[in-house]
């Protein structure tokens, strides 16, 4: 839920990032930032014993400077929802050399996306976009909505406020709540390395839980995401809902994202994804062609979502058996469903979507 992580470091349960790393255990680094201009600064770990193993942080000041670091083995942090934590409970120990990234004007902001001729189509989302400047902001609240709502309902209020969208991305944990819009919104992962920019299709960079297609030296700059189809008669509408046992510090269970495109009263386009129900969040190719063509009805509705559950293959673990997460999947595939088509056609539909379909 934070910062860019280094893919050939992530393991399977992928902890984030921090801005200022606190090891689990033994003195802290510092007390204040490291200075931007400073070189990196070693630390022991440990009990102050002569073998304990030195940890380095960088604070980078230039994005060239984050990518040498990287590929010189330091993993990027700067949020540190899931990084500090996770050393904190055992999961697993902080890495052997940290690069600070939070500092880096590039990766800042929520704004217009340029295009070559000048004019803007599209959002750009700095890699430390926070969960909660996401789920504020007008644009994405307009356009983007299932966004918001995902962006929304990510962890506690301190997560949101600290916790940022490139370390969501590049955790890869098939139960991120952010990972089914922006997959649904066609989003592109833009990755710096040290010889090129590069923008991937997020299904194409999430490989398996924890895992990522892209290389240890490229770090994610922004995320992408394309202007909704609209136009004169034609309306787009999109949703995030997840199952959840409680409304902070939640993991989904369940979670169903759609975009819904109406035109003429038929639905003309349909993207539908799923989440903590497969290795990665995923699209439901068959879900959206069967959606396509017709009214958007009660009985289409209920039909996609049946496709979209088929499509799953969950797992059983202490928030649910894999024969409860299928059932559930229609569930929340259908209230996503409903809720992108009464935005499309106009309705309102107050975010997080999850609180006002479930009630809670």
């Amino acid at each position: 839920m934070t910062s860019t992580v280094d893919p050939a470091a992530a393991p399977t349960a992928g902890p984030t990032a921090t801005t200022g790393p606190t090891p689990a255990t033994g003195p802290t680094p510092a007390t204040g930032p490291t200075p931007a201009t400073g070189p990196a600064t070693t630390v022991a770990v440990g009990e102050g014993t002569a073998a304990a193993q030195p940890h380095t942080y960088l604070c980078a000041t230039t994005v060239e400077e984050a990518v040498a670091a990287m590929a010189a083995g330091a993993r990027p942090v700067a949020g540190g929802t899931d990084l500090v934590v996770g050393a904190r409970h055992g999961k697993a120990p902080l890495p052997a050399s940290l690069v600070g990234i939070h500092r880096l004007a590039e990766l800042a902001g929520i704004g217009p996306l340029s295009t070559l001729g000048g004019g803007t189509e599209g959002l750009r989302l700095g890699a430390l976009a926070t969960h909660a400047e996401i789920a504020a902001h007008p644009a994405v609240r307009a356009r983007w909505t299932g966004l918001a709502d995902a962006s929304a309902i990510v962890g506690s209020p301190a997560t949101r406020a600290n916790g940022t969208l490139g370390g969501n991305v590049m955790n890869a944990s098939p139960a991120m709540d952010t990972g089914a819009p922006l997959l649904c919104h066609d989003a592109l992962a833009v990755l710096h390395g040290p010889r090129q920019v590069r923008r991937v299709p997020l299904d194409e960079l999430w490989t398996r839980p924890g895992g990522l297609s892209a290389a240890p030296d490229e770090l994610l700059v922004a995320v992408e995401l394309p202007e909704p189809v609209g136009g004169a008669g034609v309306t787009t509408g999109s949703a995030y809902v997840r199952l959840q046992y409680r409304r902070q510090m939640e993991i989904a269970v369940v979670g169903a994202a759609a975009v819904v495109t109406l035109a003429a009263g038929e639905v003309v386009r349909a993207r539908i994804a799923i989440t903590a129900l497969a290795p990665t969040v995923r699209r439901t190719p068959t879900a959206e062609a069967a959606l396509v063509g017709t009214d958007g009805g009660p009985a289409a509705v209920r039909a996609a979502a049946r496709l979209a559950a088929e499509a799953a293959r969950p797992i059983s673990d202490v928030r649910g058996s894999a024969t409860y997460r299928r059932a559930m999947a229609a569930v929340v595939a259908r209230r996503a469903l409903v809720t992108a088509i009464t935005r499309a056609a106009g309705g309102d539909v107050p975010v997080p979507a999850s609180d006002t379909t479930f009630g809670s």
